[in-house]
Protein backbone atom coordinates (compact mmCIF):
# COMPACT_ATOMS: atom_id res chain seq x y z
CA UNK A 1 0.00 0.00 0.00
CA UNK A 2 1.45 3.31 -1.09
CA UNK A 3 1.74 6.12 1.40
CA UNK A 4 1.28 9.60 0.09
CA UNK A 5 4.00 12.08 1.06
CA UNK A 6 2.51 15.37 2.09
CA UNK A 7 4.92 18.31 1.65
CA UNK A 8 5.55 20.31 4.76
CA UNK A 9 4.62 23.92 4.21
CA UNK A 10 6.36 26.26 6.66
CA UNK A 11 4.13 28.64 8.48
CA UNK A 12 4.43 32.31 7.56
CA UNK A 13 6.03 33.14 10.91
CA UNK A 14 8.69 30.40 10.78
CA UNK A 15 12.31 31.45 10.16
CA UNK A 16 13.90 30.44 6.87
CA UNK A 17 16.82 27.98 7.07
CA UNK A 18 20.21 29.63 6.58
CA UNK A 19 21.72 29.54 3.10
CA UNK A 20 25.06 27.77 2.38
CA UNK A 21 26.79 31.16 2.23
CA UNK A 22 25.47 32.10 5.66
CA UNK A 23 26.53 28.75 7.09
CA UNK A 24 30.03 29.16 5.65
CA UNK A 25 30.27 32.69 7.04
CA UNK A 26 29.15 31.53 10.49
CA UNK A 27 31.80 28.78 10.50
CA UNK A 28 34.41 31.33 9.46
CA UNK A 29 33.47 33.72 12.28
CA UNK A 30 33.42 30.83 14.74
CA UNK A 31 36.90 29.77 13.63
CA UNK A 32 38.21 33.32 14.03
CA UNK A 33 36.84 33.50 17.58
CA UNK A 34 38.43 30.15 18.35
CA UNK A 35 41.87 31.24 17.04
CA UNK A 36 41.64 34.86 18.14
CA UNK A 37 44.92 34.64 20.04
CA UNK A 38 46.77 33.55 16.88
CA UNK A 39 45.25 36.37 14.85
CA UNK A 40 46.49 38.79 17.49
CA UNK A 41 50.07 37.88 16.60
CA UNK A 42 49.26 38.12 12.90
CA UNK A 43 47.65 41.53 13.31
CA UNK A 44 50.82 43.68 12.77
CA UNK A 45 51.58 41.99 9.45
CA UNK A 46 47.93 42.00 8.34
CA UNK A 47 47.58 45.70 9.14
CA UNK A 48 50.78 46.59 7.24
CA UNK A 49 49.72 44.39 4.33
CA UNK A 50 46.34 46.10 4.23
CA UNK A 51 47.79 49.64 4.42
CA UNK A 52 50.76 49.28 2.08
CA UNK A 53 49.57 46.62 -0.39
CA UNK A 54 45.79 46.17 -0.55
CA UNK A 55 44.75 49.83 -0.25
CA UNK A 56 47.35 51.14 -2.79
CA UNK A 57 46.30 48.47 -5.30
CA UNK A 58 42.63 49.41 -4.88
CA UNK A 59 43.50 53.09 -5.23
CA UNK A 60 45.54 52.45 -8.39
CA UNK A 61 42.75 50.37 -9.90
CA UNK A 62 40.28 53.15 -9.08
CA UNK A 63 42.47 55.96 -10.44
CA UNK A 64 42.89 53.98 -13.66
CA UNK A 65 39.30 54.92 -14.53
CA UNK A 66 39.86 58.64 -13.91
CA UNK A 67 41.70 61.62 -15.30
CA UNK A 68 43.80 62.99 -12.44
CA UNK A 69 46.82 65.30 -12.33
CA UNK A 70 47.57 65.00 -8.62
CA UNK A 71 46.28 68.47 -7.74
CA UNK A 72 42.66 68.84 -8.79
CA UNK A 73 39.72 66.52 -8.42
CA UNK A 74 39.72 63.15 -10.25
CA UNK A 75 37.25 62.98 -13.14
CA UNK A 76 35.71 59.63 -13.97
CA UNK A 77 36.30 58.72 -17.64
CA UNK A 78 35.55 55.00 -17.65
CA UNK A 79 37.77 52.78 -19.81
CA UNK A 80 39.24 55.66 -21.83
CA UNK A 81 42.72 55.22 -20.32
CA UNK A 82 42.80 51.53 -21.21
CA UNK A 83 41.44 52.17 -24.70
CA UNK A 84 44.08 54.83 -25.30
CA UNK A 85 46.78 52.52 -23.94
CA UNK A 86 46.13 49.88 -26.61
CA UNK A 87 45.05 52.11 -29.50
CA UNK A 88 46.88 55.45 -29.27
CA UNK A 89 49.96 55.03 -27.08
CA UNK A 90 52.61 54.32 -29.72
CA UNK A 91 55.48 54.40 -27.21
CA UNK A 92 53.81 51.74 -25.06
CA UNK A 93 52.95 49.46 -27.99
CA UNK A 94 56.21 49.77 -29.94
CA UNK A 95 58.80 50.39 -27.20
CA UNK A 96 57.73 49.71 -23.59
CA UNK A 97 55.82 46.47 -24.15
CA UNK A 98 58.28 44.77 -26.57
CA UNK A 99 61.31 45.91 -24.54
CA UNK A 100 59.78 44.58 -21.32
CA UNK A 101 58.94 41.19 -22.83
CA UNK A 102 62.38 40.85 -24.42
CA UNK A 103 64.08 41.96 -21.20
CA UNK A 104 61.96 39.63 -19.04
CA UNK A 105 62.31 36.71 -21.48
CA UNK A 106 66.12 36.81 -21.29
CA UNK A 107 66.79 38.10 -17.77
CA UNK A 108 64.02 36.09 -16.08
CA UNK A 109 64.77 32.52 -17.24
CA UNK A 110 68.45 33.35 -17.77
CA UNK A 111 68.95 34.70 -14.27
CA UNK A 112 66.86 31.87 -12.83
CA UNK A 113 68.92 29.18 -14.57
CA UNK A 114 72.20 30.88 -13.64
CA UNK A 115 71.11 31.15 -10.01
CA UNK A 116 70.31 27.44 -9.85
CA UNK A 117 73.48 26.46 -11.73
CA UNK A 118 75.85 28.42 -9.50
CA UNK A 119 73.93 27.45 -6.35
CA UNK A 120 74.36 23.79 -7.34
CA UNK A 121 78.07 24.30 -8.09
CA UNK A 122 78.65 26.08 -4.77
CA UNK A 123 76.81 23.28 -2.97
CA UNK A 124 79.39 20.82 -4.31
CA UNK A 125 82.24 22.74 -2.64
CA UNK A 126 83.61 21.92 0.82
CA UNK A 127 81.66 23.50 3.65
CA UNK A 128 84.61 25.62 4.85
CA UNK A 129 84.76 27.65 1.59
CA UNK A 130 81.08 27.55 0.63
CA UNK A 131 80.14 30.72 2.54
CA UNK A 132 82.85 32.78 0.84
CA UNK A 133 81.65 31.87 -2.65
CA UNK A 134 78.06 32.55 -1.62
CA UNK A 135 79.02 36.04 -0.47
CA UNK A 136 80.90 36.72 -3.70
CA UNK A 137 77.87 35.89 -5.84
CA UNK A 138 75.33 37.58 -3.55
CA UNK A 139 77.29 40.83 -3.08
CA UNK A 140 76.36 42.42 -6.47
CA UNK A 141 72.63 42.29 -5.62
CA UNK A 142 73.36 44.16 -2.37
CA UNK A 143 75.47 46.81 -4.10
CA UNK A 144 72.65 47.80 -6.47
CA UNK A 145 72.83 51.38 -7.66
CA UNK A 146 76.32 51.91 -6.25
CA UNK A 147 77.70 49.15 -8.46
CA UNK A 148 75.82 50.53 -11.46
CA UNK A 149 77.18 54.03 -11.02
CA UNK A 150 80.75 53.03 -10.19
CA UNK A 151 81.53 49.81 -12.04
CA UNK A 152 79.30 49.50 -15.08
CA UNK A 153 79.17 53.18 -16.07
CA UNK A 154 82.97 53.22 -16.02
CA UNK A 155 83.11 49.95 -17.95
CA UNK A 156 80.74 51.13 -20.69
CA UNK A 157 81.86 54.75 -20.81
CA UNK A 158 81.62 56.18 -24.31
CA UNK A 159 85.13 57.69 -24.39
CA UNK A 160 88.56 56.13 -24.77
CA UNK A 161 88.97 55.88 -21.00
CA UNK A 162 86.08 53.42 -20.63
CA UNK A 163 87.29 49.95 -19.77
CA UNK A 164 85.59 48.19 -22.68
CA UNK A 165 86.45 50.85 -25.26
CA UNK A 166 90.05 51.00 -24.05
CA UNK A 167 90.37 47.23 -24.36
CA UNK A 168 88.84 47.14 -27.86
CA UNK A 169 91.05 50.00 -29.08
CA UNK A 170 94.23 48.44 -27.70
CA UNK A 171 93.40 45.08 -29.29
CA UNK A 172 92.64 46.79 -32.61
CA UNK A 173 89.08 45.50 -32.69
CA UNK A 174 87.59 49.02 -32.87
CA UNK A 175 88.61 52.16 -34.72
CA UNK A 176 86.72 54.64 -32.54
CA UNK A 177 85.07 54.62 -29.11
CA UNK A 178 81.53 53.24 -28.98
CA UNK A 179 78.86 55.12 -27.04
CA UNK A 180 77.43 52.01 -25.40
CA UNK A 181 74.99 53.78 -23.07
CA UNK A 182 73.79 56.41 -25.53
CA UNK A 183 73.46 54.27 -28.66
CA UNK A 184 69.94 52.77 -28.92
CA UNK A 185 71.44 49.73 -30.63
CA UNK A 186 73.42 48.68 -27.54
CA UNK A 187 71.59 50.08 -24.51
CA UNK A 188 69.06 47.27 -24.00
CA UNK A 189 71.79 44.64 -24.43
CA UNK A 190 73.88 46.37 -21.73
CA UNK A 191 70.84 46.48 -19.44
CA UNK A 192 70.30 42.73 -19.91
CA UNK A 193 73.96 42.00 -19.18
CA UNK A 194 73.99 44.08 -16.00
CA UNK A 195 70.69 42.59 -14.84
CA UNK A 196 72.03 39.06 -15.27
CA UNK A 197 75.06 40.05 -13.19
CA UNK A 198 72.73 41.31 -10.45
CA UNK A 199 70.31 38.37 -10.62
CA UNK A 200 71.95 36.41 -7.76
CA UNK A 201 69.70 37.79 -5.04
CA UNK A 202 67.28 36.28 -2.52
CA UNK A 203 66.18 33.59 -4.97
CA UNK A 204 69.79 32.43 -5.29
CA UNK A 205 70.02 32.06 -1.50
CA UNK A 206 66.69 30.20 -1.44
CA UNK A 207 67.97 27.69 -3.99
CA UNK A 208 71.20 27.23 -2.08
CA UNK A 209 69.22 26.59 1.10
CA UNK A 210 66.93 24.18 -0.74
CA UNK A 211 69.88 22.14 -1.96
CA UNK A 212 70.94 21.60 1.65
CA UNK A 213 67.52 20.14 2.55
CA UNK A 214 67.58 17.35 -0.04
CA UNK A 215 67.78 13.95 1.64
CA UNK A 216 71.12 12.31 0.71
CA UNK A 217 69.55 8.87 0.93
CA UNK A 218 67.51 9.67 -2.19
CA UNK A 219 70.70 9.82 -4.25
CA UNK A 220 71.73 6.37 -3.02
CA UNK A 221 68.28 4.98 -3.82
CA UNK A 222 68.45 6.62 -7.25
CA UNK A 223 71.75 4.93 -8.07
CA UNK A 224 70.19 1.58 -7.15
CA UNK A 225 67.23 2.34 -9.45
CA UNK A 226 69.49 3.10 -12.40
CA UNK A 227 70.48 6.79 -12.23
CA UNK A 228 73.99 6.91 -13.64
CA UNK A 229 74.91 10.60 -14.00
CA UNK A 230 74.83 13.83 -12.00
CA UNK A 231 72.53 15.40 -14.58
CA UNK A 232 69.93 12.69 -14.02
CA UNK A 233 70.25 13.24 -10.27
CA UNK A 234 69.47 16.93 -10.76
CA UNK A 235 66.37 16.32 -12.91
CA UNK A 236 64.90 13.33 -11.09
CA UNK A 237 65.90 13.96 -7.46
CA UNK A 238 67.25 17.45 -6.74
CA UNK A 239 64.66 19.64 -8.48
CA UNK A 240 61.58 17.62 -7.36
CA UNK A 241 62.89 17.63 -3.77
CA UNK A 242 63.23 21.44 -3.58
CA UNK A 243 60.09 22.61 -5.37
CA UNK A 244 59.10 25.11 -2.60
CA UNK A 245 62.46 26.88 -2.89
CA UNK A 246 62.28 26.77 -6.70
CA UNK A 247 58.80 28.32 -6.57
CA UNK A 248 59.90 31.07 -4.19
CA UNK A 249 62.90 31.86 -6.38
CA UNK A 250 60.68 31.93 -9.49
CA UNK A 251 58.26 34.39 -7.89
CA UNK A 252 61.09 36.66 -6.72
CA UNK A 253 62.68 36.53 -10.18
CA UNK A 254 59.40 37.46 -11.88
CA UNK A 255 58.78 40.38 -9.53
CA UNK A 256 62.33 41.74 -9.73
CA UNK A 257 62.44 41.41 -13.54
CA UNK A 258 59.13 43.11 -14.28
CA UNK A 259 59.81 45.99 -11.90
CA UNK A 260 63.36 46.56 -13.17
CA UNK A 261 63.05 50.06 -14.56
CA UNK A 262 65.58 52.04 -12.55
CA UNK A 263 68.48 50.28 -14.25
CA UNK A 264 68.09 52.31 -17.47
CA UNK A 265 67.99 55.65 -15.67
CA UNK A 266 70.95 54.72 -13.46
CA UNK A 267 73.06 53.69 -16.44
CA UNK A 268 72.23 56.65 -18.69
CA UNK A 269 71.42 59.30 -16.08
CA UNK A 270 68.28 60.17 -18.08
CA UNK A 271 64.65 59.76 -17.13
CA UNK A 272 63.85 58.84 -20.75
CA UNK A 273 66.44 56.78 -22.58
CA UNK A 274 67.58 57.73 -26.12
CA UNK A 275 64.84 56.85 -28.62
CA UNK A 276 63.11 54.90 -25.83
CA UNK A 277 65.61 52.08 -26.45
CA UNK A 278 65.72 51.09 -22.76
CA UNK A 279 62.12 52.07 -22.01
CA UNK A 280 60.30 49.41 -19.93
CA UNK A 281 56.73 49.40 -18.63
CA UNK A 282 57.81 50.66 -15.21
CA UNK A 283 59.61 53.56 -16.94
CA UNK A 284 56.34 54.30 -18.75
CA UNK A 285 54.58 54.48 -15.39
CA UNK A 286 57.23 56.87 -14.03
CA UNK A 287 57.03 58.98 -17.19
CA UNK A 288 53.30 59.62 -16.91
CA UNK A 289 53.19 59.78 -13.10
CA UNK A 290 56.20 61.95 -12.19
CA UNK A 291 57.02 63.84 -15.40
CA UNK A 292 53.66 64.43 -17.09
CA UNK A 293 51.58 64.20 -13.87
CA UNK A 294 48.90 62.10 -15.57
CA UNK A 295 48.32 59.90 -12.56
CA UNK A 296 45.13 58.32 -13.89
CA UNK A 297 46.84 57.08 -17.02
CA UNK A 298 49.91 55.96 -15.03
CA UNK A 299 47.62 53.97 -12.74
CA UNK A 300 46.09 52.22 -15.75
CA UNK A 301 49.56 51.24 -16.97
CA UNK A 302 50.51 49.97 -13.50
CA UNK A 303 47.34 47.86 -13.37
CA UNK A 304 48.30 46.25 -16.69
CA UNK A 305 51.76 45.51 -15.28
CA UNK A 306 50.13 43.97 -12.20
CA UNK A 307 47.95 41.72 -14.37
CA UNK A 308 50.95 40.59 -16.41
CA UNK A 309 52.83 39.77 -13.21
CA UNK A 310 49.85 37.85 -11.83
CA UNK A 311 49.43 35.61 -14.88
CA UNK A 312 53.15 34.89 -15.11
CA UNK A 313 53.23 33.96 -11.41
CA UNK A 314 50.20 31.71 -11.85
CA UNK A 315 52.17 29.89 -14.53
CA UNK A 316 55.08 29.51 -12.09
CA UNK A 317 52.72 28.11 -9.43
CA UNK A 318 51.35 25.53 -11.87
CA UNK A 319 54.86 24.60 -12.93
CA UNK A 320 56.36 24.04 -9.46
CA UNK A 321 53.41 23.11 -7.27
CA UNK A 322 52.96 19.46 -6.44
CA UNK A 323 50.05 17.54 -7.92
CA UNK A 324 46.79 18.19 -6.15
CA UNK A 325 47.86 21.62 -4.87
CA UNK A 326 46.26 24.83 -6.10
Amino acid sequence: MKTEVVPVIPSPGAAKPPSPVQLRWRRFVKQIRKDAFCYLFLAPFLICFLIFIVIPVIMAATLGFTSYDGFGKPHFIGFDNYISLFTQDIVFLTKALPNTFLFALIVGPGGYILSFLFAWLIHQLPLRVRDYYTLVFYAPSMAGGVALSVVWIAAFSGDRVGYLNNFLLQMGWADAPVTWLQDPKYLLKVMILVSLWMSFSVGFLAMLAGLQTVNRELYEAGRIDGISSRLQEVFYITIPSMKPQMLFSAVMTIVSTLKAGAISTQLTGLAITPQYSGHLIINHVDDYAFIRFELGYASAVSVMLLLISYFVMRFAYRLFNSKGEQ
